[in-house]
């Protein structure tokens, strides 16, 4: 890669970190917020599936915009959004739900604007001889923003509920000037020339509908539901059901941030050059399967910080994959992929936290048992996939 090209890898890792350490920020904050305000988990659940509402609409069509006019101005609009849904949330804590329902709904606008945008650039920018490396490096940020920042937030919590969404506004903003100021333009850091595009789109719109495409979408579509609804219910179900306080759950995400960071950024370029994507996919939902029997089963604290470990780190290195096996699927509507991903992904948060709320609502070992049918789902869809790059 090039001088200019380091330097905006470096500016998207940065932007995405921050904007996906802001949606991490909330879940250790979850239970506290639901008390002081007298909420539901239902509730928070409707909270959640706000954001990925507003993510679902916007994904696609942000991400065709992308494709054919620029990505680097909607991820600062993204920047732009997200500091000011970070303290609209801070605003609303203790005040109103319908405020803090507004802060997520910007929050997706948000992620909508940027993420899509940021990893089709990241495949602008690459080959397939290096684009595991950079895709690893990019899910690093996402999900070390989504696990670090619980882990940040639930320590400035103790201090103060509002203090890490002052802080994370004051950050987006801040990211925001920085972008504007050194992000290079489009042009200067695409591979491939413009021109092989244009002379590409009857074939690219001809073939793009392909069955690796589609079956990889709806293995999207399949394991977000599961995904989503462990993800938003298991700082409730840590403490709730088993007893974890505000610092144990912190400390569990940042030794889990470290852990799942290390496997992205040092192991994840290296498994898939040893067994290939599709077998990293399949391999994190069987583990990820057993590790929720394990929880449902399980009779101590430890067994479940373990289990409940591993299931983070399998999610963390599923996405990056499915991320890489898409972005060499079609090289001239990476904008559009990315949105769709986001988009379905989006169905299941959606759904996902609600169906959670609901079922942890019931009984609380319902939510992991629905997660566990959802894996096992996902992990039959896996050998349903035959991949050919374009």
């Amino acid at each position: 890669m090039t001088k200019i090209q380091k330097r905006a890898l470096t500016l998207l890792v940065g932007s995405q970190l921050l904007i996906m350490l802001g949606i991490g920020l909330i879940i250790p904050v979850e239970p506290y917020i639901k008390d002081d305000m007298g909420l539901t988990a239902t509730d928070m659940g409707i909270m959640a599936a706000l954001f990925a509402a507003v993510q679902f609409v916007a994904s696609p069509i942000i991400g065709k915009i992308s494709d054919k006019f620029a990505r680097v101005p909607l991820i600062a609009a993204g920047l732009f959004f997200f500091a000011v849904s970070e303290a609209v949330f801070a605003f609303g804590i203790g005040n109103a739900l319908w405020l803090l329902n507004l802060a997520r709904a910007l929050g997706g606008l948000a992620a909508a604007l940027s993420i899509p945008s940021i990893t089709a650039l990241a495949a602008d920018m690459t080959t397939n001889d290096n684009r595991a490396r950079v895709i690893g490096w990019l899910s690093a940020s996402f999900s070390g923003g989504i696990i670090l920042g619980p882990g940040i937030g639930g320590v400035l919590a103790n201090i103060n509920h509002t203090l890490p969404f002052v802080g994370s506004a004051v950050l987006g903003a801040t990211a925001f000037l920085i972008f504007m100021i050194f992000m290079p333009k489009d042009e200067d850091l695409r591979v491939k020339n413009i021109a092989e595009t244009t002379q590409s789109q009857t074939k690219t719109i001809r073939n793009f509908w392909t069955v690796a495409l589609v079956m990889l979408l709806l293995m999207i579509f399949v394991a977000s539901f599961g995904l989503s609804a462990f993800e938003n219910m298991f700082s409730l179900y840590f403490h709730d059901v088993r007893g974890f306080n505000l610092t144990e759950i912190a400390w569990f995400l940042v030794i889990n941030g470290a852990v799942s960071l290390f496997f992205q950024v040092i192991l994840f370029e290296k498994l898939v050059m040893l067994v290939g994507e599709l077998m990293v996919i399949r391999i994190s939902f069987m583990a990820g399967f057993v590790a929720i029997l394990w929880i449902l089963f399980s009779q101590s604290k430890w067994e479940v910080f373990i289990a409940t470990l591993i299931i983070f780190v399998g999610f963390d290195i599923l996405r990056p994959a499915i991320t890489t096996m898409l972005s060499k699927i079609d090289n001239e509507q990476q904008g559009f992929i990315n949105g769709l991903n986001m988009s379905l992904t989006s169905v299941g948060n959606i759904i996902g936290p609600v169906l959670g709320g609901v079922l942890l609502d019931i009984n609380s070992f319902l939510p992991y048992s629905f997660v566990a049918v959802i894996l096992v789902i996902a992990s039959v869809l896996t050998f349903t996939v035959k991949f050919k790059p374009a």
